[in-house]
């Protein structure tokens, strides 16, 4: 099993509050994020752009394994994963869609390249993960 963690702090409201991401690796570091970042235009990160670099990034690898698998050569994978907030769902805001945009090459037919991106699409363990069982260990105090 491997696990891999990541943490955030946040202190305050939600509107006029703040907090930092921070990743195990240390590929971030205490990164601002905040209402306006999510919900607004203010720079900085949120965790629908995260879960995007990570979704981008995981179709990505899994997609040239299954690649490498078929033997094919001159791999070169590119993709953007959009992630859609619905901030007016009932409850609270959800996320409603991820949306996968790539470019590939390698050394076989569009239709095999278009095959394996389906597969990767629908098998890539963060596009399981966005419908997953979220469990929780909650402590207070």
């Amino acid at each position: 099993m491997i696990e891999k963690f990541g943490t955030a702090e946040w202190s305050g409201s939600l509107k006029e509050g703040g907090g930092t991401i921070s990743t195990q690796s240390g590929a971030l570091s205490k990164v601002a994020y905040g209402h306006a970042k999510r919900f607004g235009d203010e720079a900085g990160t949120n965790p629908e752009e995260l879960i995007g670099a990570a979704h981008a990034a995981c179709f990505s690898m899994f997609l040239s394994a299954l690649m490498g698998g078929e033997g094919i050569g001159g791999i070169a994978v590119e993709t953007t994963s959009t992630i859609t907030l619905d901030p007016g769902t009932p409850g609270s805001p959800t996320v409603t869609k991820a949306h996968l945009v790539t470019s590939v090459k390698g050394d076989a037919s569009a239709d095999k390249l278009k095959e394996l991106a389906e597969k990767a699409k629908a098998n890539c363990p963060i596009s399981k993960l966005l419908n997953a069982e979220v469990t929780m260990e909650a402590k207070t105090g």
